[in-house]
């Protein structure tokens, strides 16, 4: 069976458009076909301070993978990238690549919670997600991603930057 998975990439750290690019590819080789990609977005830090702004993009990708596989494969891309965690609080990073959705699943496990829990009080996700999937619905709100978005609460800026 072909799952439906909604993937967004963030950084703020080095060449972020050429890692989304990179990552893309890895992506396409080890977790499934990339169908869709949303413009590219430009956003203040959310939940700590940077001088660095974020770009942000959302793709949705057919795969066979198992949300674990997938989450697996997300890390190991992150790392290939140069991603480097610090601590468990938010700082700023080459690649981050959050799983949104996978189907409708509803999943909470000690290191995967799907969908992903702080999406909908975010502009920098649902600004590029809306442009995709609109009327995708969330499978715990139960409304769609439009709507989620007209509702967000988020002040932090958010700027279309770069179109497909």
């Amino acid at each position: 069976m072909r799952n439906i998975i909604y993937l967004l990439l963030g950084g703020n750290e080095g060449s972020v458009s050429q890692n989304f690019l990179s990552a893309l590819s890895y992506i396409e080789k080890r977790i499934g076909e990339v169908i869709e990609k949303s413009p590219i977005y430009i956003s203040q830090p959310w939940g700590f301070d940077s001088e660095q702004d974020f770009l942000n993009q959302v793709i949705m990708v057919k795969t066979d993978l198992s949300p674990q596989n997938v989450l697996q494969y997300v890390l190991e891309i992150e790392n290939i990238l140069g991603r480097k965690r610090i601590g468990s609080g938010y700082s700023s990073r080459s690649l981050d690549i959050d799983i949104l959705f996978y189907n409708n699943l509803i999943l909470n496990s000690q290191n995967l919670i799907i969908p992903h829990p702080r999406l909908h009080l975010r502009k920098f996700t649902l600004n590029p997600l809306n442009d995709i999937a609109p009327d995708l619905i969330h499978p715990v709100f139960k409304q769609s991603i439009s709507q989620l978005k007209q509702n967000c609460q988020d002040n932090c800026t958010v700027k279309l930057i770069k179109t497909n």
